[in-house]
């Protein structure tokens, strides 16, 4: 039963990875014209938070090993979860650009520790 209740919350905190992308996405067309800057810039964020997704993942591995899944996850989640409280205050582009870099290592490290830590403890089923 324990496996199955953290089974859960692992393919919730799955499905909370995607949300700030899409929260982006329809958030922006209000969010440009409060920061004064042209639409096209919110690829300038998505772009931060894909390299920071892209780094933290490639560095997670030897994160995982030295201090565990658990830990890794609750960093990265904390990270991530500051990352957007600070996104629902900014008054300035240059912030959300600051910002984007935790949320993307945030997302990058919870996606990856979680990952092998259902590999490692779950059927193959459950990956996909």
């Amino acid at each position: 039963m324990k496996k199955l209740i953290l089974l859960l919350i692992i393919y919730l905190a799955f499905i909370s990875l995607g949300l700030p992308d899409a929260l982006l996405g329809s958030a922006w067309p209000t969010m440009f014209e409060n920061l004064n800057v042209p639409i096209d810039y919110a690829g300038i964020i998505s772009m931060i938070v894909a390299a920071g997704t892209v780094i933290s993942s490639l560095f997670s591995g030897s994160l995982i090993q030295k201090i565990g899944e658990a830990k890794v996850t609750t960093i990265s989640v904390i990270l991530t979860a500051i990352a957007l409280m600070g996104f629902s205050y900014s008054h300035h582009f240059l912030f959300l650009c600051l910002l984007s870099i935790p949320l993307g290592l945030g997302a990058g490290s919870v996606d990856a520790a979680l990952n092998n830590y259902v590999a490692l403890h779950y059927q193959a089923r459950h990956m996909n």
